[in-house]
């Protein structure tokens, strides 16, 4: 067996394959759902599992993806931090950019840093940018430091010098004096968390790895300690923001990595699948409970960035990351997200949730406000046997008491109502996939959309047709997409180092030697996780401009040796910088990070092919209902089980197809078509 799992905002998912012993071949899926733990996180895990009926004795291979770091720090429950960096640099995290992200909105707040002006420690030193020793580390004062964080009952340490990037040696020092003290409290420093320049980028994901270091290590160590008692035999591999997979040591030395390991698990696994379809070019819509993430895929390759901010908005700058994430753009609006009219009697739907408990109105758990998943169901689109996987009925009345309110500031029927709620919906969600296709000059219409997530079926063909994307793919178990997406990403590591050179001919053995430190690098951080030097395979991107820009580009390195090699990473450059900015310059050209992407490729199942029994569609319809499609009408439509759908049926909406995890909303202008993977297409019929 080879399991998965993924902690989402609301629900918890678990994938597993199975295989035959004898020819490797998959042979069976289970999946699992339950409700999200936030107090105990691995407790919804242990659900999942013991709801699929698994024996943790027989699984092989276990992957696990998280939302622990995410929400300790947007939740603010991380552990208490301090920060000690160069002496007159202790403000650097509130002085921050000093820019408003909407530049003409005056609702701008500063937030407040995550470690407070009395917590931050200074120590004398000096780098230079070069690397250079200016000043001699001077530890003097670090006993009564340790000593008031001790006093304050600091949970974590970040250390952040100056100029450490490009030479951590004070940084290695300071953290083995502090050892030395025998204290308590977790440590990490900045060369440990990035090696970009930058130095509010790098103080801000310094302390923001410090301040979930604790709890991460915490969960990480108790999942291990349960999984190992009911008996899985290896620790589990983690998902990273970056779309790979690492060993469980690895990741709690940084754990910062894992804060969007859910929303690239779910991307990683649509462009394995659309290999397979060969569909190279897909706009990725993951909608779960609490959020809508949407991602961008170009020729099978998705964009990987590090200018990541958490809790950035028209009011506030957010808080900078620099860890490779796959480029997203996330918003809060999921099937718990909930509708609320503002004092100028203006509808909205989102950010806040009612996550899984109470949940929305629907669940009856004492939810009293509409969310879009009441919507949906007040419209038809939900049938009440399939509702929460049919383990209950919707709460009708708890619905009808959530919209009363709604309904009499809006002057309009629950029904009104509900359509409102899901055309706002929609339409945040159109603004976000505008963000990453439209804005970035790519026309929709030549991308394939899939869906996936518990509620990326349910609003998939509305977001369709207002886009004109003419394909959308539903894929198997597309409620816990996610989840598979862990058993199709390779263990990956990413390096990144600044270190700005003019790119020439005479600068080529600079980009080669510092590339090839990098690659031992990395290569002595798998010898220590048992992988050897041939298992590891190596990519070069390079982040380049011209010269006195502020801006670069990333552009994947074909090649960094032969004759000409230099000349054509220029060329490359110009190409990419003229089709993203609409312009080249005769300008000399800047190396300004080296980056290397390590990996070791594993053991990847194939896409299981549905088998045909020879069912008819007629045999997979168990119900007939009226369904509100909004503008195109009211209509009597069939509600198909979707494990009855066998490979070429073709059948032509409205309908409304179920399963356990998810439900597929096929408006009247789509058709159906089931391909030999047991995948929904759905295309425009006009």
């Amino acid at each position: 067996m080879r399991v998965a799992t993924d902690i989402g905002g609301t629900f918890t998912d678990l994938v597993c394959l199975e295989f035959d012993k004898k020819t490797g071949k998959p042979i069976g899926v289970k999946v699992g759902k339950s409700d999200t733990t936030p107090s105990n996180f691995e407790e919804g895990i242990l659900n999942t599992i013991e709801k699929a009926a698994i024996n943790l004795k027989e699984i092989e291979f276990f992957a696990h993806g998280t939302t622990v770091v995410i929400n300790a720090l947007t939740e603010r429950k991380g552990a208490k931090t301090a920060l000690i960096t160069t002496k007159g640099f202790r403000d650097v995290l509130e002085i921050a950019r000093c820019n408003r992200p909407d530049l003409f909105n005056f609702n701008f707040v500063k937030q407040a840093p995550f470690v407070p002006r009395f917590l931050r420690f200074e120590v004398e030193e000096r780098m230079s940018y070069k690397g250079e020793v200016l000043k001699n580390l001077n530890t003097s004062t670090l006993k009564s430091i340790i000593k008031t964080c001790e006093e304050e009952k600091v949970e974590a340490i970040a250390i952040c010098l100056l100029h450490a990037y490009i030479n951590p040696e004070h940084e290695i020092a300071l953290v083995k004096e502090i050892a030395n003290l025998n204290t308590g409290i977790e440590v990490i420093s900045s060369y440990e968390v990035t090696r970009e320049w930058r130095e509010y980028e790098r103080t801000s994901s310094t302390v923001l790895s410090a301040y979930v270091l604790p709890i991460a290590k915490k969960y990480l160590n108790n999942l291990q300690k349960k999984l190992k008692t009911r008996g899985l035999k290896e620790a589990p591999y983690i998902m990273q923001s970056n779309g790979g997979i690492t060993t469980l040591n690895d990741v709690k030395g940084n754990p910062i990595t894992m804060v969007e390991s859910g929303p690239a698990s779910g991307v990683f696994g649509a462009i394995a699948l659309g290999k397979v379809l060969d569909k190279k070019d897909l706009i990725v819509l993951d909608i779960g409970g609490t959020t809508a993430k949407c991602a961008l895929v170009e020729n099978g390759q998705v964009k990987i960035t590090t200018n990541y901010k958490i809790e950035h908005s028209r009011t506030e700058a957010g808080y900078p990351i620099q860890t490779p994430v796959i480029e997203i753009v996330e918003i809060g609006n999921g099937g718990g997200s909930i509708a609320w009219v503002d004092k100028g009697g203006k509808m909205h739907v989102g950010p806040k949730s009612a996550g899984a408990m109470p949940g929305p109105a629907a669940y009856g758990r004492g939810g009293k406000n509409l969310t879009t998943t009441d919507a949906n169901i007040i419209t038809g689109r939900i049938h009440p046997d399939y509702f929460l996987g049919g383990a209950v009925k919707p709460d009708l009345k708890s619905i009808e008491k959530a919209s009363f309110s709604l309904c009499k500031e809006l002057n309009g029927s629950k029904e009104d109502i509900a359509k409102g709620v899901l055309r706002i919906a929609n339409a945040n969600m159109i603004n976000a996939l505008k963000l990453i296709s439209v804005n970035k000059g790519h026309d929709p219409r030549d991308f394939t959309m899939m869906v996936i997530g518990g509620g990326g079926a349910m609003h998939g063909a509305d977001l369709a047709r207002e886009l004109q994307v003419k394909e959308l793919i539903v894929p198997q178990n597309a409620g816990v997409f996610s989840a598979f997406g862990m058993l199709m990403s390779d263990i990956r590591r990413d390096y990144i180092r600044t270190s700005v050179i003019t790119l020439s001919e005479a600068s080529s053995k600079v980009l080669v030697t510092n590339f090839d430190d990098m690659k031992n690098e990395a290569l002595t951080n798998f010898k220590v996780d048992n992988y050897k030097k041939e298992q590891v395979t190596f990519t070069y991107y390079g982040d380049l401009r011209y010269m006195g820009q502020e801006h670069y580009v990333k552009v994947k390195l074909e090649a960094i040796t032969g004759v000409h090699f230099i000349k054509d990473i220029i060329t490359q450059f110009h190409r990419e910088h003229k089709r993203q900015f609409t312009f080249e310059l005769d300008a000399p050209v800047e190396l300004v990070n080296y980056h290397l992407v390590a990996e070791v490729e594993v053991d990847k199942p194939d896409f299981p092919k549905t088998k045909n029994s020879g069912k008819k569609i007629a045999d997979a319809i168990f119900d007939v209902r009226e369904v509100d499609y909004d503008d195109l009408g009211k209509h009597q439509t069939s509600f198909y089980h979707r494990h009855l759908l066998e490979p070429n049926m073709t059948f032509k909406g409205p309908a409304i197809i179920a399963e356990n995890a998810t439900t597929t909303v096929v408006t009247p202008n789509h058709k159906v078509y089931v391909d030999e993977y047991g995948n929904l297409i759905l295309t425009s019929i006009n």
